[in-house]
């Protein structure tokens, strides 16, 4: 397991984290890290951690719930023992900008040890800040940024870190880097601490996944039931036919076809679709992909069955799905 990167931190020295809040972070992700270092000075009994909020422009951001933040200041050199940490939510691609990207090259360059919390990992890749390395994000992003950075090794994990390069999957997922950075800095004492004062009484690792299981997830607990709809979630690209997924769980594709009437209500063609074209509306709604790539990438063999299929669904087409959500960034 790869230990937290310690930025040049001295023992008895405070350690200094710089959140660079993009327009529309999340909100949990951010409070939810600086909190465990509020916490842990507490615990401490003395300033262990100390910490600066950033963004372009350097006065107001706004999180993905519409509360304006006031910042301390634009983006600027950093010293070399600071950790960084960016804070991504909504519409991180949009957030994302030039100048964002320039400043944390320069300051990826000095050696610094950079994080993305939520979707920030998007804004690392986009950097290029985690090629050949292990990283995660939020599970509803992970189709789309697998298709853009097949040089990152994503991973599912709750949280990674590689190196000097940290990043996690959005929501509560901070406050397990955070206590396992603590941890590292000052002692599992301290972490455990923290952790209490939050209630937090389930700390995860880096081999913890991000999603609820199939069973749990379905509300299902049937082990041949979820064997199949993990084949099926590990397939979208090149659907496997249902006679195919029957004789994988030892079933005759009847029984496999009784079995998701029984349990959801919808067979299992029906449910494939339905992830493929989930799939699909996250590729349409995240990537710059043309429709006939989305419509590829999840096993639709022409354009003209994908539009058919996204509007018997969705009740509208790719492409307007497409323009609707320009539209929206636009506003």
């Amino acid at each position: 397991m790869s230990k937290p990167p310690q930025a040049g931190r001295l023992d008895g020295q405070t350690r200094r984290f710089v959140f660079v809040l993009l327009e529309n972070f999340s909100l949990l992700s951010f409070a939810a890290a600086l909190d465990c270092l509020r916490i842990a000075n507490r615990m401490h009994e003395g300033v262990v951690y100390d910490w600066l909020l950033l963004g372009e422009g350097g006065e107001t951001v706004h999180c993905s719930a519409g509360t304006e933040f006031s910042l301390q200041g634009d983006l600027s050199e950093m010293r070399r023992d600071d950790t960084i940490l960016i804070c991504g939510g909504i519409d991180v691609q949009a957030a994302t900008t030039k100048r964002v990207l320039s400043w944390l090259r320069r300051e990826a360059r000095k050696g610094l040890a950079v994080g993305g919390l939520c979707t920030a990992a998007f804004t690392l890749a986009k950097a290029g800040l985690l090629d050949g390395k292990r990283a995660t994000i939020h599970w509803e992003n992970q189709d789309s940024f697998a298709e853009e950075f097949d040089e990152v090794e994503l991973t599912k994990s709750v949280f990674v870190i590689d190196g000097n390069r940290m990043t996690t999957a959005g929501g509560t997922s901070s406050i397990d880097l955070m206590l396992k950075i603590i941890a590292e800095d000052h002692g599992e004492d301290l972490a455990n601490a923290v952790a209490d004062q939050m209630i937090y009484s389930s700390i995860r690792t880096d081999q913890d996944t991000q999603r609820l299981s199939v069973p749990t997830r379905i509300g299902v607990r049937h082990p041949k039931l979820a064997r199949v709809i993990q084949m099926m979630e590990a397939n979208i690209e090149e659907p496997i036919s249902p006679s195919l997924l029957a004789k994988d769980v030892g079933m005759s594709t009847r029984q496999l076809e009784r079995l998701f009437r029984r349990y959801l209500n919808r067979s299992p063609k029906r449910y494939y679709m339905e992830l493929r074209l989930q799939k699909a509306r996250n590729l349409l709604m995240q990537t710059d992909m043309s429709v006939i790539n989305v419509a590829l990438a999840c096993g639709f063999a022409s354009p003209s069955h994908f539009s058919k299929c996204y509007r018997a669904h969705y009740d509208t087409t790719p492409y307007r799905e497409r323009g609707a959500q320009a539209a929206r960034l636009s506003v």
